[in-house]
């Protein structure tokens, strides 16, 4: 049985350079790209979602694990457990979980590729790719806990 609904819900795609964002709602039942987070500094990074935590007040942050497709850990593995663990020690009222991510980046592509073609995206909207990214981890671990 699942456990009772609650939300909202964070979705994060970890990156060296940028932090994709998502959220969805348990009403909605689906994510939404947000405006990326540039990672230029780990202060920078943590201040900027302080600040998205405390403007949508999710319950739970799903973010994305990087497993290689025969679900071995690599060294981007161990930078997202470790991000997970200092977001968790940080944010100690919200539920931190890992959500396998393996062929996000190649599925938020496609859908980002057939918005284009039927013109609900725009070239300059590939800047927002990792957002679409942690929009597909979410959506993934919302269908994964019966939350959809």
């Amino acid at each position: 049985m699942p456990e009772p609904v609650s939300g909202p819900w964070l979705g994060i795609d970890y990156g060296a350079r940028v932090v994709g964002v998502a959220m969805a709602h348990p009403l909605t039942g689906t994510a939404r790209p947000l405006a990326p987070l540039p990672h230029t500094s780990t202060e920078r990074l943590d201040q900027d979602l302080k600040l998205l935590i405390g403007e949508w007040r999710p319950s739970h942050v799903v973010v994305g694990l990087p497993l290689a497709k025969d679900g071995t850990e690599s060294s981007m593995s161990k930078r997202v457990r470790k991000f997970a663990a200092a977001l968790s020690r940080n944010h100690a009222e919200l539920g931190v979980e890992l959500q396998d991510e393996r062929m996000t980046s190649e599925l938020a592509a496609r859908q980002f590729a057939e918005r284009r073609r039927s013109g609900r995206a725009r070239k300059k909207d590939a800047a927002n790719l990792d957002s679409v990214a942690a929009a597909v981890i979410l959506d993934a671990w919302m269908r994964d806990h019966g939350k959809i």
